[in-house]
């Protein structure tokens, strides 16, 4: 069982280190307004993920700002739900739109 969605552990750990640790409490819209939006204009099967924005621990506001890059393992984790992760690859120059 998730429990309260509104108050689940969600953190960011990017090879071992822990970028970001926030609740789902502190989002600015709750998780129902989130599906909501969504359902008015398509539909939402199991295994949809809904990005609902970022915490603080970005790379852009750190000093240097630690960039992702190739080869590095990004795992997002949230309590009671389970995590994804994945690993950085370099984009290839010909899929780059515009």
């Amino acid at each position: 069982e998730v429990g309260d969605p509104h108050n689940l552990g969600i953190r960011t750990v990017v090879n071992d280190d822990v970028r970001q640790n926030s609740n789902t409490k502190h989002l600015i819209f709750d998780c129902f307004d989130h599906v909501e939006h969504l359902t008015k204009s398509f539909t939402l099967d199991p295994g949809d993920v809904i990005f609902t924005g970022t915490s603080s621990g970005v790379a852009a506001a750190m000093d240097p700002p630690p960039w992702l890059k190739a080869g590095d393992e990004v795992r997002i984790e949230i309590e009671n739900i389970g995590y994804i992760e994945h690993t950085v690859v370099d984009e290839d120059a010909s899929t780059v739109i515009g």
